[in-house]
């Protein structure tokens, strides 16, 4: 028995698979992480308090039981990470108020670190980093653990994260357009970009609802449709694939911002049509068999076959409608176009 680990290192396998259990334990994984991947999208990785159903705590025990029996599986834990993270917003959300002179809202670390699920979010999000994720799964686990730590006041290992990770003008998708030719080029130039134009939403959409001066002015209404009209204008052709569901979501804030700030009914309803004409497009494109870009910078992106786009919750938009006053939600339920969205 002593030999064992010997043996398998000098053929460059592991003690798994030396015993013929390779298959058995990879079989095994995926089953875990296809069942967990359906509670949580079907969830649609809702973050508020009292948003889950039961379901997502029996799905933690699970991925509990499943890290233990494979311990550094990066998978396994990367999953059981998210799934702690959603439920802590579930039983105890977060709080914060306006505090600094930006008027920037901050974090009630006193309350937002007593979080239970959050704690060991954190200790499995740091345990997931350290054994040898993919490339993929580590961007995953930094980008969610990084806010994670800020929450909880942990801002200095969220800036030791931050920065050790490489600058913007050397990541791939800057690098490779520089390092290739022809399809290759054209492929990465879409990447490119598409990556900086969905970071470019995020971190414009991120400073304006955590300034509640800049959320509730004209002001930051149009920033927001400046950044949507941006996509508009790269996706001229109206073929924007995965990105409608971006621009959709963006709608939909801008159709709660005119709503909660005294806009106008029109405008209201004008951003929620435009929102729900880019998710349900989202939505078709996921039941289609295969779907391909085809406005002339983007061209040349892969193409999008069955199952590759996050599946939608099928109680999207009760949630959704949810926040909205009584007379918006009237005045869409009075609309058949609308229907199911009070299917």
């Amino acid at each position: 028995m002593e030999m064992i680990p010997a043996i398998a290192n000098y053929f460059h396998i592991s003690i798994d698979e030396l015993f013929g259990y390779h298959d058995e334990r990879e079989e095994k994984i995926k089953a875990i992480l296809e069942a967990a991947t359906k509670t949580l999208t079907k969830q649609g990785f809702t973050m508020y308090p009292g948003s889950l159903s039961e379901d997502v705590e029996e799905c933690i025990d699970t991925l509990r039981t499943a890290s233990e029996e494979f311990p550094n599986e990066p998978k396994i834990l990367l999953k059981l990470a998210q799934a702690l993270h959603m439920w802590g917003w579930h039983k105890y959300g977060a709080k914060g108020h306006p505090s600094d002179s930006f008027g920037i809202i901050e974090d009630d670390i006193e309350y937002n670190s007593q979080n239970i699920y959050w704690q060991e979010a954190v200790r499995v999000y740091e345990k997931l980093l350290k054994c040898n994720p993919s490339s993929e799964d580590r961007k995953i686990a930094i980008r969610q653990i990084t806010p994670l730590y800020c929450r909880m006041g942990e801002y200095e290992k969220a800036k030791a994260l931050a920065n050790a990770q490489n600058p913007l003008v050397i990541c791939k998708e800057v690098l490779l357009p520089l390092a290739t030719v022809g399809e290759e080029k054209a492929r990465y130039q879409g990447e490119r970009i598409m990556a900086l134009l969905s970071n470019l939403r995020f971190a414009v959409s991120e400073a304006v609802a955590t300034r509640p001066a800049v959320s509730s002015s004209e002001y930051g209404r149009q920033v927001l449709l400046s950044v949507i009209n941006l996509y508009e204008s790269v996706f001229v052709d109206g073929r924007c694939g995965s990105w409608h569901w971006d621009i959709g979501n963006s709608y939909l804030t801008l159709a709660q911002y005119e709503m909660d700030n005294g806009g106008s009914m029109e405008k209201v309803l004008h951003y929620f049509d435009r929102g729900f004409d880019h998710c349900k497009e989202y939505m078709r494109i996921y039941h289609e068999e295969e779907y391909q870009y085809s406005v002339p910078l983007i061209s040349a992106l892969p193409k999008i076959n069955k199952g590759d786009l996050a599946p939608i919750g099928d109680d999207f938009w009760k949630k959704e409608l949810r926040t909205y006053r009584k007379d918006v939600v009237d005045a869409i339920c009075r609309n058949p176009k609308y229907a199911e969205c009070f299917e």
